[in-house]
Formats: C-alpha cells, structure tokens, sequence
C-alpha cells in the first residue's frame, strides 16, 4: 500500500504543478480539467490512506467487517481521471480510434463510466496544452492525420505513436478496425474470466467480419482473430504505403504542433502546408 500512496502523491504533485501551469497560460478549460483530476487523485490518496487503518469493529465482529458484510468501498475504477482512462483504451487497441470505440472499450474492460462529449473537450485541452508549453507530459491524446493532413473528425491517437501509426489512407479505417477486433480478442483470451460486456462488445465486432461468426453462437476470440487477419492480409500492404506517404508528407511540411494535431483551412492559407 505504501507504494501505491507514494504514486498517488507523486500524482498530486505533478497535477497541482500542471493546474499552476495552466492558471498562469489563461488556459481555463485546462484548468478546470486538471483540477478535477486533482481532486480525484486526492480522492483517491484519502481512501487509501483509509484502507491502512482498520476501522474499529463492534465487539465480536471481524475487523473489516460489519455483521459478516465486508464493509462497502469505492471502486478504484471511478478515481481513474479521464485522460488516463482514454490512455488505457488506446494503448490496448493500438489505432486511431472513433471516441464511440474509446467510450465501450472503458465500459466493457474497465466498468467506468465514460461519454464521447468527454472526449471531444479532452482532445481540445490537449493541443492547448501542447501550444502552451510543448512536450512537458510524456503522452497527449491527439488527432490522427487525414491525408490532406487535417485532423480526421471523431478519432484519437496517442502522440508517442510512430507517424506512420497516426495517419490515415483511404484503407486504414477498414485497417484499424480489423486490429482493433484483433485486440480485444487477444485481451479476452488473456482472462481468466472475461467480463460478460467485453464479450458482447467482441461479438458486436464480429459481425462485421466476414467469417468471424460460426452460426448462432457467440464469436470467440480464436475465430476473430483468425478472419480479421486473413482481411488483413487483403490490405495491409496498400495501407502501409499509403500511410507511410501520408507520415512523410506531414514530417516534411507540418511544425511540431500540427504533426500531432493537424492543420485548418486558416493554416493552409498562412502556407504552413
């Protein structure tokens, strides 16, 4: 436990540094998004702090427990803020992903509660961030890169992804989700007992895989694996190279911030493209 109170007060730390950062830019909305993650954190230090001391049972009752009940306790999932909990989703799938994937990729794996409006404002907060004092996190929530180099609408990448991972060609939305089935499927299998809503969210998938569906009954993770890569294996050579393409031009043409980020029809006109 000593371990996990000395991370979540390293993460104290860090956010009031980063809210500081953030007052002294002007930027509000950041702001106001770090400090609930503030609040969270802290949140999160009370109740670990809580969970070292036994609370005093009634006499004859077991420590920690009221009555033969275990004595209810907040689920750690809720305290997750929400850019690590779009972090996670990412890092399990892989690709740029649509914020309707993010949202039940959190709810079927992770039981917490997540909406896409969330997203949208959280990937605005991220490139104000970056604009304000670039690099200073380890990883943004970013956009990924239509091949006109402007951000494709609805979908999130990782900024420590390589170029090639964070733009788009006409192939990779087919691409990115045949990978993405690929992922949950091989999580699945890594569990011992998987939620049922994570199977209900592989079989949704699965429908929309020729082949990853045998009758009636419900797709398991060999089967999808199976048929998303003989898919894959239609397309992933074009997509390489368009993608590759796309990367090179964006490396080329586009500063830093637009790389992870995008361009507008107003930077076209100040000749950032």
């Amino acid at each position: 436990m000593s371990d996990s109170l000395d991370a979540l007060e390293r993460r104290i730390a860090d956010l009031r540094a980063e809210v500081r950062r953030a007052v002294k830019a002007r930027e509000n909305s950041l702001a106001r998004t770090l400090r609930g993650d503030l609040r969270r954190a802290e949140q999160a230090w009370d109740a670990a702090v809580a969970t070292e001391t036994p609370a005093e049972a009634p006499s004859g009752t077991p420590s920690g427990t009221l009555s033969g009940t275990h004595a209810p306790r907040e689920p750690e999932a809720s305290l997750v803020p929400i850019r690590e909990q779009v972090h996670q989703a990412l890092a399990m799938l892989g690709v740029p992903t649509p914020a309707k994937l993010i949202v039940a990729v959190n709810d079927a794996f992770f039981s917490r509660e997540l909406r896409g409006s969330q997203l949208t404002s959280l990937r605005r907060d991220e490139e104000r961030s970056f604009r304000s004092d670039p690099y200073a996190r380890p990883y943004y929530l970013c956009a990924a890169l239509t091949d006109r180099l402007s951000p494709a609408r609805g979908l999130l990448a990782d900024s420590t992804w390589p170029p090639e991972r964070r733009v788009l060609g006409p192939l990779s939305p087919r691409v990115d989700f045949l990978v993405s089935a690929m992922r949950v499927a091989e999580h699945l299998t890594r569990l011992a007992e998987p939620p049922p809503g994570a199977v209900r969210l592989l079989s949704r998938m699965a429908q929309n895989i020729p082949g990853a569906v045998e009758g009636f009954a419900p797709a398991g993770p060999a089967t999808v694996i199976r048929a998303a890569r003989a898919e894959l294996e239609v397309h992933r050579a074009a997509d390489t190279a368009q993608r590759a393409e796309v990367a090179a031009r964006a490396t080329r043409r586009l500063p830093d911030a637009e790389r992870l980020f995008g361009t507008t029809a107003m930077d076209v006109v100040r000749g950032v493209c």
